[in-house]
């Protein structure tokens, strides 16, 4: 005998009530079968508020017509389909069960109340009426059918709404029944009988217990549950696309994984099954060719230490706790027995080794309840203070790592608690069972599923992801893309990927959780109708639930670099060229690291100087390691590095100024590059790096051109205007060649103070030979001296800036 189970969305139409039917005639030809039906999709919540709704004496007519429709629904279609359906009979069946509920709600709208019995009699007619379609079906295909009536053969003990069946004393009323070989054995879901022979409930969703105690009486060679997903996955493929499916698992490993929440099998459905080892099997009612999943006695680890990954939500903590809790027998049997009386169930128990506290989790709509039951409890001890109040924490919910293989394995824990800390979960509490089988957190519901995403990735998946949220794409930010494209299979092959999930300029922005389409991305960014948000990019993270977000600002805009705290605060890494932030006010700076230490993400900034030269992060480490800068000199801008240098070579600063812009290595205005704040900048990251505290106007600065000069005008204006200066210059650079110097454009720090000007340097400068665009800097420490250390190559252009920032995005892994 075969069993098979379907549930509601297996039974929601015509076509798919026709496939599940097709699939037990299917079985009963190769081996009697029987079929356990649950209600079609939506009944049972339409009848759940229909009773609700009475008893507030509420309008139940949308309820009412929209069930009864779906029911007709069905049948017309299954009639379209055989005509020798007996549409007529089904129909009149259809009428009067609803005729019954009628009549039961106009009694509950009398009452202003629904008794647990009446609810119970309301609440199962959808599966009721799924066995008389289903009887109908065969009976128009020639079969022979025997119904299982569970109120009468399945004896259960407990509640009208949630009762448990006893299997020694079921199975001998079914053997009683005598059930022939040859016919087609079905019976509702949900449902059994008390000791009185009253109708009860076996808890909502509890088809699948049904069919496991059926297959239990029958002594069942298989126990199918036939469903709307190919088989139990190592967490729910909704939340995390690459979820894989799992051939087999263990009874224990599916009873751990549905109790904490997974959503395919019923957590009471292994019971039955485990003693007689009868496998339970998992099956996609629309593809059933595919193999499915096994649960049984005799599974192999597959090498899969994890097996899977669950979240159970809607959840509330207690904490009960106090100097009353140490040494005092009986205090943990209190608090439990005082959940079992009041009927709630405890999902989660952890105790302090002090034995100072017991935090438990129940689920939060029992919370008020739980709460009044304790300080009735513990009324006594509360007043004298030997417990502190009774602590309620809410919105809480349970991710668990569950796998037989976990015993063995070392490191799962580690690996666990790792990912939720660098998804920036805190964890409220932790509880691992005895059997080592599973290991469970706490941890706020508004994150639970960056959490199963987080550890589904560390645990399940050797591919880093980054989420890049880019904004600019100018030059630097056009040429980033580019190369994020480039590296695309290479990075694959790390197990790297770089998930481009916005893109957005001044104005508008593209947006995609699953990554962008870069092959026309400047063509789609123009036809772009989403306004440039930062609040719309927040959202979409939280929306999305993405776990390694990083913001990437290539702008060089003050406004953007004023969100950076912000982005921080809310769990993105930041990585940026843009020089602003870390030259804003000395309290904005502190904010940003402190930010980042807080949230535990990453702020990232090499190519604030030196564009693609590790400057920032070797000045990091030497401090790191205990050395202290004592002096600085340095060649900072690749611009004026190339303007300084033609000038040796017999250009005046007119001529060259020109040529660098036709050049592109200066801003469009060239007087950006010629005033010495972008150098200044530079200058002040470098000295707050080494822990010197200035401000922007604390930074000296000496500009390239008088002050004043073509103040007004526009940039050709002031180009046509520059030649007025070449004297000048040529004579500074004619008498620094005399004295067998050369002039360069330096930025020093000495002393706690800064200074951005033009110098003569001579050929034992270390920056005498750095022109051509050339950036060179020279730190002078305690280690590093006479002969400093010295960093130098091009740290201007788009291609090795952007090569810097991809760096900094792929250190955001490493955190």
């Amino acid at each position: 005998m075969r069993v098979l189970k379907f549930g509601g969305t297996s039974l929601a139409n015509p076509e798919r009530f026709s496939q599940a039917a097709k699939l037990i005639e299917q079985a009963h030809l190769e081996e009697q079968a029987a079929g356990v039906l649950s209600a079609p999709a939506k009944i049972t919540n339409h009848l759940v508020a229909l009773s609700e709704k009475a008893a507030l004496n509420q309008p139940t007519d949308t309820h009412f017509n929209e069930a009864i429709e779906i029911f007709y629904n069905i049948i017309n279609g299954l009639h379209a389909e055989n005509n020798q359906f007996d549409l007529n009979g089904t129909k009149a069946l259809i009428d009067a069960e609803f005729a019954q509920i009628k009549g039961l709600l106009e009694e509950i709208r009398q009452a202003g109340k629904v008794e647990d019995a009446v609810k119970a009699t309301i609440d199962c007619r959808g599966e009721k009426l799924s066995i008389a379609m289903m009887k109908a079906w065969f009976e128009a295909r020639g079969y022979s059918v025997h119904i299982v009536d569970p109120v009468q053969q399945l004896l259960a003990k407990g509640g009208y709404l949630e009762s448990s069946v006893e299997i020694e004393e079921s199975t001998k009323r079914v053997d009683a029944a005598s059930i022939a070989k040859d016919k087609v054995v079905l019976m509702a879901g949900f449902t059994a009988g008390n000791e009185k022979g009253e109708l009860v409930l076996l808890g909502r969703n509890g088809s699948d217990y049904s069919a496991a105690c059926l297959a239990a009486c029958l002594g069942a060679s298989v126990c199918e549950i036939w469903t709307d997903v190919d088989g139990v996955y190592t967490c729910d493929p909704r939340l995390v696309p690459d979820a894989r499916l799992l051939p087999t698992l263990s009874y224990r490993e599916a009873m751990e994984l549905s109790y904490f929440g997974a959503k395919v099998i019923h957590p009471r459905t292994i019971g039955p099954l485990l003693p007689q080892n009868i496998p339970c099997v998992i099956k996609n009612t629309g593809n059933p060719s595919a193999p499915g999943s096994i649960i049984d006695g005799n599974v192999k680890s597959e090498g899969l230490q994890v097996k899977g990954i669950t979240n159970l939500d809607n959840l509330a903590m207690f904490n009960v706790s106090g100097p009353g809790m140490q040494g005092m027998v009986g205090m943990a049997s209190r608090v439990f027995s005082a959940m079992s009386g009041a009927g709630i169930s405890v999902i989660l128990i952890t105790q302090s080794s002090s034995e100072y506290s017991i935090s438990f989790c129940v689920p939060v709509k029992s919370a008020e309840v739980a709460k009044t039951v304790l300080e009735t409890e513990f009324e006594n001890e509360l007043n004298e203070h030997q417990l502190e109040p009774i602590e309620v924490i809410k919105d809480l919910s349970i991710i668990s790592v569950v796998g037989d293989g976990m015993k063995q394995a070392k490191g799962i824990a580690a690996r666990f608690f790792s990912a939720l800390a660098q998804a920036n979960i805190s964890i409220v509490a932790i509880a691992q069972g005895s059997s080592e089988r599973s290991i469970s957190a706490v941890v706020p519901q508004n994150k639970a599923i960056e959490a199963v995403k987080a550890t589904h990735q560390a645990l399940f998946n050797n591919k880093k992801i980054v989420d890049m949220f880019l904004v600019g794409v100018g030059g630097v930010g056009g040429e980033l893309i580019e190369q994020v494209k480039r590296q695309k299979e290479y990075l694959a092959k790390k197990n790297v990927e770089i998930r481009v999930c916005a893109i957005a300029n001044s104005n508008r922005m593209l947006l995609d959780e699953n990554g962008l389409c870069l092959d026309d991305w400047k063509t789609d960014l123009e036809n772009a109708t989403q306004p440039s948000d930062f609040d719309v990019l927040l959202s979409f993270i939280k929306l999305h639930h993405v776990v390694n977000p990083v913001f990437v600002d290539c702008t060089s805009a003050e406004s953007v670099a004023g969100l950076y705290a912000r982005a921080l605060k809310e769990g993105f890494h930041v990585v940026t060229p843009n020089k602003k932030a870390n030259t804003r006010e000395l309290a904005y700076y502190n904010e940003l690291r402190q930010n980042a230490q807080a949230s535990q993400h990453k702020f990232l900034y090499e190519t604030n100087v030196g564009a693609g030269l590790p400057v920032i992060e070797n000045l990091q480490n030497l401090l790191a390691a205990g050395d202290e800068l004592e002096y600085f000199e340095g060649i900072l801008s690749g611009s004026l590095s190339f303007i300084f240098g033609k000038l040796e070579e017999g250009l005046s600063l007119s001529e060259v100024t020109a040529l660098a812009r036709e050049k592109g290595f200066t801003e469009p205005d060239p007087r950006d590059d010629l005033s010495g704040q972008d150098v200044a900048r530079k200058l002040l990251i470098l000295a707050r790096e080494a822990g010197i505290e200035l401000e922007l106007s604390d930074v000296e600065v000496e500009g390239v051109l008088p002050k004043g000069f073509s103040e007004g005008k526009s940039a050709d204006e002031f180009m046509a205007m520059l030649p007025q200066l070449d004297e000048e210059f040529n004579a500074r650079v004619s008498t620094a060649k005399a004295e067998g110097k050369v002039l360069r454009y330096v930025g020093k720090i000495c002393e706690g103070k800064c200074k951005v000007s033009i110098v003569t340097v001579d050929q034992n400068n270390p920056l005498y030979k750095v022109k051509d665009g050339e950036n060179a800097l020279a730190f002078y420490t305690r280690y590093y001296q006479p002969i400093p250390l010295l960093l130098r190559g091009y740290g201007a252009g788009n291609a090795v800036t952007a090569a810097g920032i991809f760096a900094d995005i792929l250190r955001t892994l490493q955190h």
